[in-house]
């Protein structure tokens, strides 16, 4: 595998992540703890799989992609890419404590952090495919 093939991975983790996200959702709200413990497990590790890609791309390629055509849309990528990656920065250790939590056995702090935890992260792994769409599919910049 090249480095100009892993912003696709990348995009494919983030999917992957907010795909077993939503099924870990479902899971719990159904009351099905350990269906609901592998997703969650699966997503901490397509979101960890992520971040070292993310990190190995950038720190080999060390060019920034600036997105510049069209013009008209390049506030609302800026607006998009700002706060993903604000809570991007937020949600690391979020998800640490909220999984610390799980694993210590403590559900009651665990599922009020989840609260907040699940949506920003939901929120991180699907906008972080958006932007690779937006900047690699939709509207490449060369």
């Amino acid at each position: 595998m090249s480095v100009s093939e892993l912003p696709a991975l990348n995009a494919t983790l983030n999917g992957l992540s907010a795909v077993l996200l939503g099924c870990g959702y479902y899971f719990i709200r159904q009351g099905r703890r350990e269906a609901h413990r592998n997703c969650m497990v699966g997503a901490f590790c397509a979101s960890t799989l992520f971040l070292a890609g993310y990190l190995t791309y950038h720190f080999t390629v060390r060019t920034i992609t600036h997105f510049r055509d069209p013009a008209w849309f390049r506030p609302f990528y800026l607006g998009l890419l700002l706060t993903h990656t604000v809570l991007a920065a937020v949600i690391v250790p979020l998800v640490l404590a909220t999984l610390w939590r799980a694993v210590r056995g403590q559900f009651d702090a665990h599922r009020r952090l989840a609260r907040w935890t699940w949506p920003l992260w939901m929120y991180v792994s699907v906008t972080g495919v958006v932007i690779y769409l937006l900047l690699y599919r939709i509207f490449p910049q060369r």
